[in-house]
């Protein structure tokens, strides 16, 4: 077993396959700190309200990240770009971006829920109040801080008063300023914006004098904490309740709104302040009003498109970059990937190569062997055959003659001619021995040699008949085929004689593209498969099997004795 080729193989391939596989290992420090640069650029132009550059710092860490698949940090850049896109407008863009944000934390969190919180004000602002008032809620349930859920609950009063619904926004400012907050500079602002919209609620619901009191004092806190933004609500709060009751009024409050605003570039709430302006209507500051409306609107609507084309420009830019560097990242590894296959192609071709060698070898060894073990044992059977012959056939009577000459006096003529019969005919028994061993002509006389072998068994009682042996191309079969076909005839011959008593025997020659076919019948008298003699058959079962063919029998008793033959034309 261990000097087994195949074996050799097995190891040699085992051995190369268990070879320890070298693993790229990318150094992902100088990445990681790259996407942090950017990262930190990016929160830095967001504070300075420089939003396309922040943009584009965000949006080019994001691509860093996912080479790392950092989802942490690529869900927070989201958030941030969400950001940007609300304060220019692009709602529907940042709905997008938002929901990709989500798909990147698998918990809820604080995070998920100011995304929440960011598709609330969204949908409010695309006037899908429904689905806005669904987000804040489901932002409120995923803080877990009491203080932090008051944001997006109070989100939903405006809401509701943009609905109509008062009562419903009276009821839930009123709970959220019962409960007890911190009286921190972030959380006052946050209870000044809830008094402001609650004493909206209050005036839109008819309840002018408890309304204006809280609008008041909530612009007063907004004053003393200069929450300018927050105070531009306030103003625009009570310029709409004086705007039946004091158009004098009206106007101051919406003045100051809009220089707020202007000051904050709060373009939103410009456009609000206008539209108070000329809905009171003097005659005399209208027209202005309306024409500063419309080109303030205009302008917005161009930036804003600027700003969608910008962003979207940078997106196509960063996804173009990423999908370029994932392309050249896929064609380094394909080029590792192609020269490590083309050496362990080289090292499976070199073994497979030795081992087809060896093994050609080995076949060539074992066939050499098998083809002179059959020889072998052929010449053996035939020298077996020959000796058994002689003895049965041969030597009784040269026994009898020697006797008959020893026993009877030569000098009669009679008995002279009967020794010379005996002779005569051991001769011509010597003669057919000779004849059914000798060296067999293979060259343009085989058919006639052939014919000449078979005639030979051919008697006043026996008819022998061959068919189409001339039809065949016998100058491309090789010399062994054609012995091997005269020795296995020779054999059904004397096996024909010794043991099937016929007196007719049909031999068919026939020929297809790849083989010959060879037909042997007789009429003898048979007998069962168990029962043939089994020397001179399996004789021929091994000159046939030495080249390749096929050998079949087929007898039954009184219905004679057939054999079939294929012998391929090229080996």
């Amino acid at each position: 077993m261990l000097r087994s080729p195949f074996f050799c193989f097995i190891m040699l391939f085992f051995l190369f396959s268990c070879q320890e596989k070298k693993t790229v290992n990318i150094n992902t420090e100088p990445i990681r700190k790259e996407a942090l640069t950017l990262r930190n650029k990016g929160i830095e132009h967001f504070k300075k309200q420089n939003f396309n550059t922040a943009f584009h710092e965000f949006t080019q860490s994001k691509a860093l990240y996912e080479t790392l698949k950092d989802s942490a940090n690529i869900g927070w850049i989201l958030t941030q770009i969400t950001t940007i896109q609300q304060v220019n407008g692009d709602y529907y863009g940042s709905k997008e971006t938002a929901t990709e944000a989500l798909s990147y934390f698998k918990k809820k969190n604080m995070y998920t829920a100011d995304i929440n919180n960011r598709l609330g004000i969204a949908d409010k602002e695309l006037s899908l109040y429904d689905d806005a008032i669904l987000y804040y809620k489901k932002s409120a349930e995923e803080h877990t801080d009491p203080i932090l859920k008051q944001m997006p609950l109070s989100n939903i009063a405006p809401v509701y008063i943009q609905q109509k619904k008062y009562g419903k926004a009276i009821t839930l400012l009123e709970s959220l300023l019962n409960k007890k907050v911190r009286k921190e500079t972030s959380q006052s602002t946050t209870v000044a914006t809830m008094i402001d919209n609650l004493g909206y609620a209050y005036f839109k619901n008819s309840m002018d004098e408890k309304g204006f009191s809280l609008m008041n004092q909530a612009l007063q806190t907004r004053t003393e904490l200069k929450d300018t933004y927050g105070s531009i609500e306030s103003y625009l709060h009570l310029a709409d309740y004086y705007a039946k009751k004091d158009i004098q009024k009206s106007n101051k409050n919406a003045l100051a709104a809009y220089h707020a605003a202007t000051k904050l570039n709060s373009v939103d709430e410009r456009l609000e302040a206008l539209q108070i302006l000329i809905s009171n209507d003097h005659s005399a500051q209208n027209n202005h009003y309306v024409q500063r409306y419309f080109s303030l609107n205009d302008s917005i609507i161009k930036v804003r498109n600027n700003f969608k084309n910008k962003f979207a420009k940078i997106k196509y830019d960063s996804k173009k970059e990423k999908d370029e560097n994932a392309k050249l990242r896929l064609e380094k590894a394909e080029n590792l990937l192609s020269l490590q296959k083309a050496k362990y192609l080289r090292i499976v071709f070199v073994i497979a190569f030795i081992f087809l060698v060896i093994l050609i070898a080995i076949l060539i060894r074992y066939y050499r062997n098998k083809n002179r073990a059959i020889e072998f044992r052929t010449s053996y059977n035939t020298e077996t055959r020959i000796a058994k012959k002689i003895h049965d056939e041969l030597a009784n009577d040269v026994f009898h003659a020697i006797a008959f000459a020893e026993s009877q006096p030569l000098s009669v003529e009679s008995t002279k001619e009967n020794l010379l019969q005996k002779l005569d005919d051991i001769y011509g028994r010597v003669r057919g021995i000779s004849r059914e061993n000798n060296r067999i002509d293979t060259g343009i006389d085989f058919t006639k040699s052939i014919k000449e072998m078979l005639s030979a068994y051919n008697t006043s009682e026996r008819n022998i008949m061959v068919t189409h042996l001339e039809d065949i191309n016998w100058e491309i079969i090789d010399d062994i085929k054609k012995i091997t076909i005269s020795r296995i005839l020779q054999e059904l011959m004397v096996n024909m004689k010794k043991h099937s008593k016929a007196n007719l025997v049909v031999i068919k020659f026939e020929s297809d593209p790849k083989s010959i076919l060879i037909n042997y019948i007789d009429n003898g008298k048979g007998c069962e498969k168990t029962e043939m003699v089994k020397n001179g058959l399996q004789n021929m079962e091994n000159r046939i099997q030495a080249v390749k063919g096929t050998i079949d029998f087929d007898t039954e008793p009184d219905k004679g004795f057939r054999v079939k033959i294929s012998m391929p034309k090229q080996t």
